[in-house]
């Protein structure tokens, strides 16, 4: 079984985004998973300030939440980051959490695919929620979380689940009245099926 970590990047306290997050969740506990959530509207994580204090070695100089999160990530096999759509791309909370990662990295001596540095080897999956559900309401988020959490940090993907058509952004939360729910739990449920029936064979 796996050590899931959710990161839930903003939206409203029992909004879309939570409420598709915590669907995913009770499928992956249901397939006997340890899953844990970390929401950053309760947690301060603020942006890199590329001060590289932690490549020489010395404590983050931003006295924020972000390092009590670290060993949570390091001790996760998959991070699923989940975020509303924000003027067509990731809330800006999780990207200040993806920012942070660069104190994770390490120096890589032959590094692969023009890297210069090394991250943890970690799985990763993406879910989002929007009002709109045009074919190009994603693009944008989908774009830099292949770029960046899977092209050049290395993570390898487990999938996206892109719930668009939830609601008017001015209005109460809808997806209960769509099918996003029901695919969040079975992504949950399944994420390492194939896996885990490969070991038992």
């Amino acid at each position: 079984m796996k050590n899931i970590l959710v990161i839930l990047g903003g939206g409203r306290p029992h909004g879309n985004t939570r409420q598709l997050a915590e669907s995913f969740m009770q499928g992956a506990r249901e397939a006997g998973h340890s899953v844990r959530l970390v929401s950053l509207n309760q947690t301060q994580v603020n942006g890199c300030l590329g001060c590289i204090a932690c490549r020489f070695g010395k404590p983050c100089v931003q006295k924020d939440d972000f390092m009590s999160i670290v060993p949570a990530i390091q001790e996760a096999d998959l991070l699923v980051l989940a975020s509303p759509l924000y003027f067509w791309t990731l809330s800006a909370k999780l990207k200040a959490f993806i920012e942070r990662f660069y104190c994770l990295a390490e120096p890589d001596d032959a590094p692969p695919l023009g890297r210069y540095e090394k991250y943890p080897q970690k799985d990763c999956a993406l879910l989002m929620t929007a009002a709109d559900e045009y074919f190009w309401t994603f693009e944008q988020a989908v774009s830099y979380y292949r770029f960046t959490l899977i092209r050049y940090i290395g993570f390898r993907d487990k999938g996206m689940l892109l719930a668009g058509g939830c609601g008017d952004t001015n209005g109460k939360p809808q997806i209960h009245t769509t099918k996003h729910l029901d695919d969040a739990y079975r992504f949950g449920k399944n994420i390492y099926r194939e896996e885990d029936e490969g070991c038992m064979i």
